[in-house]
């Protein structure tokens, strides 16, 4: 051979060596890519979008037919699909029940002195039973516990006492708050009061206005008009049965004059106590001497059956498919309000479009033999409008164990970009003034500073889309982080994310509808989504 063909043949053999490299290192990057990723369309989720906004399903309130009718479209989604149902023996449905609630015909509170003075207080002026309240009387000396959100505002024991306690948590209005900032904390719920309250022995619960960081005139007799605004009609306040069922003790709102009354003994104001309340670790209970409470409840239950639609792709590795991922949504909203149906197309459909075609593409990536190590469990919640009920109920039955699920990553309102008005609307308490042509790009991700392990495969897998990522509004007054589906999870000690592109004026309006959502910028963030899930079902 002569020179000059060995080196052509030299050549030759390192350009293969060089393309079988290349060829290498490109499958190795499609191999870590989500595969099927660009199967997640912003056309087929426009299809499916135009049909749960339709005036069909009159807006789709839980606890109806129509979310019935929403939740049988889905399973039959992914049932196509070829996926796996994961609820109890194999359905794609896990049933569970609300609570409802109407006000019976016997509600009574008195107040008997030692002096032999009885106060008969009047319902709907001085008190009204609240919905999650049980039936019954309870008899006994009253205590006050301040917030009553630890253990430690009940003392040793309050076996006997009707306790008082004050509305909301200690260290409301801090950031640096042990709670959760000034985030509502899950503590501060009524009925978790309550429930702590008859585990330390009390035999009934009376709440009132925190007036030390909400000072000023209360109209009563309103609020009890909005809680119950016929005495005969049932309430369209739900509850989780779960929860609802514990409770044994009557339980009622009462006023501040009222309470003020109730303090007379201890020799100190109620604005006094209200204020000894704001401890970093608790107050001890104080017993008001002199007044014994008879507080007499007639609330019925009514239970609502629904139910989430659950599916799973089953993972490829054998010691770790009992691990999971879940992607998720709710698929209800708000039904009709004043005569006009609630579409919610933002709110929440994109998300579960988005969890339907992130789903397909794991079916169709699972027909050519590509399974994720992890199970990937695919969820659209009911009952979120009514306080993330669904995803409630299933951490209080969970269909794959807690401590075994690695993340989950919850799409709700992520088709629009974020506009917040200036003004007092409630809706953007806490949120800075933007327009919505400044978020074209943004993509608000909560949850991170309960979960920073999260941020790696997010960059990771937003490295591909170049989505702005917002993550600053976790501890803010707007009360977003406890605002979706993702909350009850991260209560249970399970990483999860929220996205959220951003709440908009048309947010709870009949203008959320299909024709303003961002198409393109929905399809990026499900496919983003997918990436994501993916990453982490297969570290």
């Amino acid at each position: 051979m002569t020179s000059a063909r060995r080196s052509r043949a030299y050549l030759a053999v390192c350009i293969c060596l060089t393309l079988a490299t290349v060829l290498t290192s490109q499958a190795a990057v499609e191999d870590a890519a989500a595969p099927q990723n660009k199967s997640i369309r912003k056309a087929d989720m426009k299809a499916d979008m135009l049909f749960f906004t339709s005036d069909s399903l009159n807006g789709r309130k839980n606890g109806t037919h129509d979310t019935d009718v929403a939740a049988e479209f889905i399973k039959a989604r992914l049932d196509r699909m070829g996926l796996k149902g994961a609820g109890p023996g194999g359905s794609f449905f896990q049933p569970f029940n609300l609570m409802a609630a109407s006000l019976g015909p016997d509600n009574r509170l008195e107040i008997a002195f030692g002096d032999g003075l009885t106060m008969r207080l009047h319902p709907g002026q001085d008190y009204y039973p609240l919905k999650f309240s049980a039936g019954g009387t309870a008899r006994g000396p009253i205590a006050y516990a301040g917030f009553g959100v630890r253990t430690a505002d009940y003392g040793s024991s309050l076996k006997g006492y009707v306790v008082l306690v004050l509305d909301h948590e200690p260290g409301e209005f801090d950031p640096q708050s042990p709670f959760d900032g000034v985030v509502r904390s899950e503590a501060s719920s009524p009925l978790r009061k309550a429930l702590l309250a008859q585990e330390k022995g009390a035999i009934g619960i009376l709440f009132v206005q925190d007036v030390h960081n909400h000072p000023g005139p209360v109209n009563f007799e309103a609020l009890a008009k909005s809680a119950w605004p016929d005495e005969q009609t049932r309430s369209d306040w739900l509850s989780l049965a779960d929860w609802v069922d514990k409770l044994h003790i009557p339980a009622a709102q009462i006023s501040p004059s009222l309470a003020e009354t109730l303090v007379q003994g201890s020799g100190r104001k109620f604005l006094d106590l209200a204020k000894a309340a704001e401890t970093a670790n608790g107050m001890t209970p104080v017993s008001l001497t002199g007044p014994i409470a008879e507080l007499t409840v007639s609330v019925d239950r009514h239970p609502v059956p629904t139910k989430n639609v659950v599916a799973m792709i089953e993972g490829s590795d054998p010691a770790l498919k009992n691990e999971c991922v879940i992607v998720c949504a709710h698929h209800d909203h708000l039904g009709v309000e004043n005569g006009e149906i609630m579409p919610g197309a933002d709110d929440n459909i994109s998300g579960v479009v988005a969890v339907m075609d992130i789903a397909e593409a794991y079916a169709l990536a699972a027909q050519e033999g590509r399974r994720p190590k992890r199970s990937v469990l695919f969820a659209s919640w009911d009952a979120e409008e009514s306080g993330l009920l669904g995803a409630w109920a299933y951490t209080e039955h969970p269909l794959l164990p807690l401590d075994k699920t690695l993340a989950l990553l919850n799409m709700d309102m992520i088709g629009r970009n974020e506009e917040i008005p200036a003004g007092d609307d409630w809706r953007y308490r806490g949120l800075d003034v933007q327009t919505a042509e400044a978020n074209g790009n943004t993509l608000n991700v909560l949850g991170l500073s309960r979960f920073p392990e999260l941020k790696t495969p997010l960059d990771k897998a937003n490295a591909a889309f170049g989505l702005d990522l917002k993550m600053k509004i976790d501890n803010n007054v707007s009360n977003l982080l406890r605002r979706s589906d993702h909350w009850p999870f991260m209560q249970r000690g399970v990483p999860a994310l929220w996205f959220l592109t951003g709440i908009h004026p048309t947010y709870h309006t009949p203008m959320d509808r299909p024709d303003r959502i961002n198409w393109d910028k929905l399809e990026r963030v499900a496919r983003m989504v997918h990436e994501m899930s993916w990453d982490i079902a297969n570290r």
